[in-house]
């Protein structure tokens, strides 16, 4: 009986970290797949992180205080049988493991979206504009650095700077290789929205 509670926590503990950066996880998948869309669908979790983060920590608390509280003596004399694989230790460990590394994901999603920067020639700097795009839907790192991919996809951008805090970017471009429809059009394909000034 203590081992299958062990199992029910822990797996407890793991769905609720993957709830907790769920918001995160699709602009990654999304990048790496090589699609936009509605990759920010989940972006309505995030004021829910916290809390879904506690129910990981307690839930596996939990599993590791059932599997390694004291066992009551067998004095029934009865065979005991081999543990299955879900109930070793091992397991356990890998689940804690697997539940950190997804509660962690928006501090090291950088990671995932390679540098599609290009060297921009400018010819005319009286071409080179910035502008301010306020964004809708941005909750973390992951979607900021999905922004900042899908701009740089561009022609002519010579920098992006995405602040999910500050919900914006500040991009710097060359207007005679884009536009600011182009540029709209980029971070609308992520998911987010952005806002017209």
């Amino acid at each position: 009986m203590k081992k299958n509670n062990s199992k029910g926590a822990a797996a407890t503990g793991v769905l609720a970290a993957l709830a907790a950066s769920s918001c995160c996880i699709p602009p990654i998948i999304a990048t790496v797949a090589g699609v936009g869309g509605a990759s920010s669908s989940l972006s309505w979790m995030e004021p829910l992180r916290p809390y879904l983060i506690g129910l990981a920590i307690v839930a596996i608390g939990y599993a590791w205080y059932s599997h390694l509280k004291p066992k009551k003596a067998d004095d029934c004399g009865c065979e005991i049988e081999k543990p299955k694989f879900y109930q070793k230790r091992g397991f356990l460990i890998g689940m804690t493991l697997f539940a950190a590394v997804s509660i962690t994901i928006p501090y090291y999603s950088h990671i995932f979206f390679p540098d599609n920067k290009k060297e921009v020639i400018i010819i005319d700097n009286n071409d080179i504009q910035e502008v301010e795009i306020k964004i809708e839907g941005m909750t973390c790192d992951a979607c900021q650095n999905h922004v900042d991919f899908a701009v740089n996809e561009l022609n002519g951008i010579v920098s992006v700077k995405t602040s999910y805090q500050n919900k914006s970017a500040i991009i710097e471009f060359d207007t005679t290789q884009t536009s600011i429809q182009q540029i709209n059009q980029a971070i609308n394909s992520t998911g987010y929205k952005p806002i017209k000034n």
